[in-house]
C-alpha cells in the first residue's frame, strides 16, 4: 500500500507545506538570517527525552495517545541530540509530525482548510 501524504484530503500535504513555506518566509522577513548555536544535548535533555518516550509508550498502550505526546517526544529527542547530522534528522521528524498534526486538524468535520 502506498500513501501520497495527503492523509485522506486531496491536496492536504501541498497546502500545509505551502503554509509552512509562507511562515518561513515571514520569519526571514521579520528577523533576517539568524546564525545561532543549537543549544542541544546534555544529560538533562536526555533525561527529559527518555521521560517523554516512556509517557508516549504508556499512552499508546493505554489507548490515550495524542498528537501532543508524539510531538513532545520528537521535540525532546531533538533537544537531546548534539550530533549535527542526527539533530537534523530529528528536526525533520519534528517538522513531519507537526505537518501531519496540521493535516489531522484539516480532516476534522466542519474544518475549513482555507486560511
Amino acid at each position: 500500500m502506498t500513501h501520497d501524504g495527503d492523509a485522506g484530503v486531496t491536496g492536504s500535504l501541498a497546502r500545509v507545506l505551502a503554509d509552512v513555506a509562507a511562515e518561513r518566509a515571514a520569519q526571514d522577513e521579520r528577523w533576517g538570517m539568524q546564525t545561532l548555536p543549537d543549544g542541544t544535548g546534555g544529560q538533562d535533555a536526555t533525561t527529559h527525552s527518555d521521560r517523554a518516550r516512556r509517557q508516549t509508550d504508556a499512552a499508546a498502550q493505554d489507548g490515550g495517545l495524542t498528537w501532543r505526546h508524539i510531538l513532545e517526544e520528537e521535540v525532546l529527542e531533538a533537544f537531546a541530540e548534539s550530533d549535527p547530522a542526527r539533530l537534523r534528522t530529528e528536526l525533520i521528524q519534528v517538522a513531519a509530525v507537526a505537518v501531519k498534526w496540521a493535516q489531522a486538524l484539516d480532516r476534522r468535520p466542519g474544518r475549513s482548510t482555507d486560511n
